[in-house]
């Protein structure tokens, strides 16, 4: 049987359930998406735009960059296995715990992987030894900001200082900026100022997240370097993004008012949930992203799946055991069923003790 990575969102297997285990917009996704993409229905006897043109001019002016250094792909995942099949890189270095899909990517060019194991003790940060880190036999180095699952935030400075290592070795720096859009003044944290200056670095972005778009597969990447570009369009599939995924990116960009509105909601709901957890005698970790990353009881998530809640083991990290899981911010009222129901369940507070 094939072997599939465990990931949040699993609602075909556990229906009927509040989900907490996907990090994406509690607003769901927006009323011109979905009416964009009824829209689209009429074209799909046509091949979709190979080279997305609309979207990526429509990305160009979001973004506030040329389009030449926008490439769309079939989600952010497809862009990380892009990326690492037209590098080939022979050694990486990777923090841990982070998002599994950058190993994943990696194994399928048999690349070795440096690990910078992040340490609870010092609140799952990257201290600045990470800089020592990066050497001349790398090729890649992947970093996310905030971290997932953590919602740990760097700052850009040191980000600065990573990016300088890294042209200074040759490497590029694959920088996560997914979630970086809940960020308080993520203007402040990413690191898109610096894509003309350092041909070494390469932003992933999504809409999933931003646009609760998760089922339509769209992400996009930012990079300075055309000719990395142009060999990662040289090992994708021809018509990777499909006319629907197209048009729903165009709609979606034009949503400010609805990003706004969820952000502020999110950081909100984000201190309530902090505040509700800490109540309860959960050990949470500082987050900047729309999910919370705490300790538990060994099998909390089978308790809380057991009363219609759906949250993350995160224990299938490299890096992390049992009694860690994270949970998206949600509107108030799914927060409150959520803090109702850990209420509920025995030695809630517990750290890392098994539910009877």
């Amino acid at each position: 049987m094939i072997s599939y990575h465990t990931h949040g969102g699993d609602v075909y297997r556990h229906q009927n359930v509040t989900d907490f285990s996907a990090n994406c917009n509690p607003f769901g996704t927006p009323e011109s998406v979905k009416q964009a993409v009824a829209r689209a229905m009429e074209q799909i006897c046509h091949y979709p735009d190979v080279k997305c043109e609309r979207l990526r001019d429509a990305i160009s002016h979001y973004e506030g960059v040329p389009a030449e250094q926008v490439i769309c792909g079939n989600g952010a995942a497809d862009l990380i296995f892009a990326l690492v099949l037209a590098l080939k890189p022979k050694k990486a270095l990777l923090p841990a715990p982070t998002f599994a899909e950058y190993e994943q990517a990696l194994a399928t060019v048999d690349c070795e992987i440096k690990r910078y194991v992040l340490e609870e003790s010092r609140g799952f940060s990257v201290g600045r030894e990470f800089l020592d880190r990066i050497t001349e036999d790398l090729d890649m180095v992947f970093l996310c900001n905030p971290n997932n699952p953590t919602g740990v935030l760097m700052e850009q400075t040191f980000l600065r200082e990573v990016l300088l290592r890294c042209q200074e070795c040759g490497c590029i720096l694959m920088l996560d900026e997914c979630f970086v859009d809940f960020v308080e003044h993520p203007e402040a944290h990413t690191m898109k100022p610096f894509l003309e200056q350092y041909n070494s670095l390469f932003l992933l972005k999504a809409f999933t997240k931003r646009y609760a778009m998760a089922g339509v597969r769209l992400g996009y990447a930012l990079c300075g370097n055309r000719e990395l570009l142009e060999n990662m369009q040289m090992v994708t599939q021809p018509w990777n993004v499909s006319i629907l995924a197209q048009e729903a990116g165009i709609a979606a960009l034009s949503e400010k008012e609805y990003v706004e509105h969820s952000m502020a909601v999110i950081h909100r709901e984000r201190t309530y949930l902090l505040e509700g957890l800490g109540r309860l005698g959960y050990e949470t970790f500082a987050s900047s992203a729309n999910y919370i990353f705490f300790k538990g009881p060994i099998n909390l998530q089978k308790s809380c799946l057991d009363k219609g809640i759906l949250i993350r083991d995160c224990s299938n990290y490299y890096g992390l055991s049992k009694g860690y899981y994270r949970i998206a911010v949600r509107l108030r009222e799914e927060n409150d069923k959520l803090l109702r129901v850990l209420g509920e369940i025995p030695a809630a507070g517990s750290k890392n003790r098994q539910i009877p």
